[in-house]
């Protein structure tokens, strides 16, 4: 039976008070798609609002690699007819992994969302792998367990820098800093040497990855994991 993904995206596409539009980031769905495709995964799609996911324009300006383009261009179906996050609570036996890919849109909706933090935790008490890259790893600052713990308190875990927040200068937009929120929670954060540079932590079931860099190493990291169990 082929490994089962849920993708979750986020709904939000207003950058803070910028006038801006943000979303999900091309290269952290398009690269571990490729990953997971090849790897023969089934992929669901969800998001908090169902429907179009909204992709960040500037992420489709930056990012023109053959898989970016390619996938742009021949799987808009996959985000523009998501389906609600809602639908999918108490159904985490019938996938393999839970994967949200970044892009500042999940700082401001996923992060705070209820139902989201419900899902992890599902997904987490039946071990399944769950999964984030960049702005992705943010989702899991306000996840507490049934405990009442902090979800990260004491997991190795990596996302965006607080460094590389500053250096796209949107340090003051987002609700707050990833890499600070992960620290304040007690997660036990890593990054790479430079700025910019790949970083994928492996803590278990938990695999995260700082940045658009990471984006395919983390795909490679989730189809490894899920191989080797």
């Amino acid at each position: 039976m082929a490994p089962k993904v849920l993708i979750v995206l986020t709904s939000h596409d207003k950058l803070g008070d910028t006038g801006k539009k943000t979303g999900w980031y091309l290269p952290e769905f398009a690269h571990p798609y490729d990953a997971f495709t090849k790897a023969g995964f089934e992929i669901t799609v969800a998001s908090p609002a169902g429907g179009v996911a909204p992709l960040d324009p500037s992420s489709v300006e930056m990012f023109q690699d053959d898989s970016s383009v390619c996938f742009l261009n021949n799987n808009k179906s996959l985000w523009e007819k998501t389906e609600k996050l809602s639908t999918f609570l108490g159904k985490a036996d019938n996938f393999d992994v839970l994967f949200y890919p970044g892009g500042h849109g999940p700082v401001f909706d996923l992060s705070f969302d209820e139902q989201s933090f419900q899902l992890i935790n599902e997904f987490w008490s039946k071990g399944k792998i769950v999964s984030a890259v960049c702005h992705g790893p943010a989702v899991f600052v306000n996840v507490k367990l049934p405990n009442g713990e902090p979800f990260v308190k004491g997991k190795h875990v990596t996302g965006f820098s607080d460094l590389e927040e500053e250096q796209v200068k949107l340090d003051k937009v987002v609700p707050f800093l990833t890499e600070a929120g992960l620290k304040k929670e007690g997660g036990i954060f890593a990054k790479a040497e430079e700025p910019w540079g790949v970083k994928i932590v492996v803590d278990g079931k938990l695999i995260t990855g700082q940045n658009p860099a990471s984006a395919g190493p983390i795909g490679e990291a989730i189809v490894k994991a899920v191989t080797d169990a």
